[in-house]
């Protein structure tokens, strides 16, 4: 399971500020995503106060270097003996600069007993560079830093402080930003807990990278012919001998990322070679499962294509309804008219319907063979509606779907379907729109408003999101059941919808942290994409028992889950509860 701080610990850590004495002056009147206000970075923590054992762990900073600006490679020096953790050793390894300016700092650093210098008589790129300096390196883990970036002056500490939580880890990342040519630092990047689906998609896990240096050699070390996206390609061969709660996220800002011309955090399209050579690494993580990988739709991601075996499952459709004709309608000519995948029965529920036009159309689709028309005559209780039709359906997998959603690219459900059959995932869920083309359903993020929320709901369809992900597959911790599909075996084991305490609201969001509790992890991918008109065939909630049954799923929610709910690993603490935008808290 993902592992990140327990909230006792979390408290603890928000005492003393420490990371904002260094940065306040620095991310202040920033643009926030999504509106105009500024904000201050305070980033509270007491990791300066401990007292830690600095022979407890030992690190070697690793710095492939080739033809630096000398400034900014002095200062990326600077920051590695700064330390306040003491127990290090600097790696430079200088690529064949042919530099005598450099050569000359080079030979001075090397006086130092804690500076290791290797100079490479021919140029051998940054793979090779890479992998002689973890020849030379004799720390417990191995830290890797590019030549003109920074670390944070406690970064070591801070690491070595979460080890001593978590002392099985072998991979630690830590959240990073930019500095500008003017050494002004923006666009924190915080991170979520260990997201494999997220890291399928893009490496954001990328800086601070930490490993265990008897794991980088039990890999191999750097491969020769991934030069752009080596890291990437390093991360991707060391989890295949790490188990999830051994790689762990640090949510503090200890990487400052150089973002000048050329650069790769600059302009990430200026790299073109980087991208095709993170796809050829993850085509080699992923292939021997029979995935195909392809590039995404933004710069330096990708999409994977899980496989769907031969004899497809039966997908049970489950569409509760009540009256609304032209709505299911809409909805089942979709299934029927836009969907490549055939392999579905459709389990049309009725819930006391009493429009005679309504009745008629639903037989005329029973006698067509399009739906098998299940009745459900008792008051409307979606959780109730949906396991009753769930003990009937006959699929291997389950898509529960609202009847006033309809599709709008034909592999929409075969995209499902094919995470969904995945043993290690749970709920899987889709991009919904409004019929204006904004945003209804990307995701559930936990804790936002109290309870759960949709991430970057009204924003623009074709917007990328916080660091690309309104784009890209991810694990997120729940999905809308408006369209959702899981494994009928799945959806049994945790007892179905919970019909007894959450009859309308917030059982989408109890059955998927259910389902994470049982060791899935839920999915939500951008390549399933649905309009949804949203309860169009319910209604507000709006009268006094309405409001009143709706303040009891969210008071059950808050005592069942707890501090869980505003914990969320796919999402930070560093990003606001109030809005569903990803803007910083």
């Amino acid at each position: 399971m993902i592992r990140y701080v327990p909230i006792s610990v979390r408290e603890k850590l928000r005492k003393i500020d420490w990371l904002a004495r260094t940065y306040r002056k620095h991310f202040t009147n920033l643009p926030m995503l999504g509106c105009g206000r500024s904000y201050d970075l305070m980033q509270l923590d007491e990791i300066t106060a401990l007292d830690l054992n600095d022979s407890a762990v030992s690190f070697s900073i690793v710095v492939p270097v080739y033809n630096p600006d000398l400034l900014q490679f002095k200062a990326m020096v600077e920051s590695v003996v700064s330390q306040s953790y003491s127990n290090w050793q600097l790696v430079l390894v200088d690529d064949a600069s042919k530099n005598t300016e450099l050569s000359q700092y080079l030979f001075e650093l090397a006086n130092d007993p804690k500076v290791t210098v290797v100079v490479q008589e021919k140029n051998g790129h940054i793979s090779t560079a890479t992998n002689a300096g973890f020849a030379m390196a004799t720390g417990d883990f191995v830290v890797l830093l590019d030549q003109d970036d920074l670390i944070h002056p406690d970064a070591l500490k801070c690491v070595a402080y979460y080890l001593e939580q978590y002392p099985t880890a072998r991979v630690l990342y830590s959240d990073e930003d930019k500095v500008d040519a003017n050494g002004n630092r923006h666009i924190p990047h915080f991170k979520p807990a260990f997201n494999p689906d997220l890291l399928y998609s893009h490496n954001y896990i990328s800086h601070l990278g930490v490993y265990q240096r008897e794991l980088v050699a039990q890999v191999g070390g750097c491969r020769v012919g991934f030069e752009g996206s080596q890291d990437y390609d390093l991360l991707l061969r060391c989890l295949e001998h790490c188990r999830a709660d051994q790689v762990v996220h640090i949510p503090y800002v200890l990487y400052h990322w150089r973002a000048v011309p050329g650069s790769t955090a600059f302009a990430e399209s200026e790299k073109g070679y980087a991208q095709d050579a993170g796809l050829r690494a993850l085509q080699d993580h992923l292939g021997p499962k029979g995935v195909t990988v392809e590039l995404g739709k933004l710069a330096n991601t990708y999409r994977t294509r899980w496989p769907i075996p031969e004899k497809a499952p039966l997908v049970s459709v489950i569409i509760p309804t009540r009256n609304s004709k032209d709505l299911v309608e809409m909805c089942v000519n979709s299934l029927y008219e836009n969907n490549v995948y055939a392999q579905f029965e459709v389990l049309l529920v009725d819930n006391q319907s009493d429009c005679p036009e309504s009745l008629a159309y639903f037989a005329v689709l029973e006698a067509q063979g399009k739906v098998r028309q299940l009745r459900y005559d008792a008051p409307f209780n979606y959780s109730a509606i949906n396991n009753f039709a769930a003990k009937q359906a006959n699929g291997e997998v389950l898509l529960l779907l609202n009847n006033d959603v309809e599709a709008m690219n034909g592999d929409w459900l075969r995209e499902m379907v094919s995470h969904a059959i995945r043993s290690d995932i749970g709920c899987v869920g889709a991009k919904l729109y409004y019929p204006n083309g904004t945003l209804q359903h990307a995701g559930v993020i936990t804790g936002l408003g109290g309870v759960a929320g949709h991430s970057h709901k009204h924003f623009p369809g074709d917007h990328p999101g916080y660091f690309k992900r309104l784009q890209i597959t991810q694990n997120l911790s729940a999905v809308t059941a408006a369209c959702l599909a899981v494994r009928k075996s799945v959806f049994e084991e945790v007892g179905g919808l919970n019909e007894k305490d959450l009859t309308v609201a917030f059982n989408d969001v109890d059955f998927c942290l259910k389902v994470r509790e049982a060791g899935y992890r839920n999915l939500w991918t951008p390549y399933a994409e649905l309009i949804h008109h949203e309860s169009v065939s319910r209604g507000a909630e709006d009268n006094p028992e309405k409001i009143a049954r709706f303040q009891s799923e969210i008071a059950y929610m808050q005592t069942t889950w707890g501090e869980t709910l505003l914990d969320d690993p796919n999402y930070s603490r560093w990003l606001t509860l109030d809005r569903e935008d990803f803007s910083y808290r």
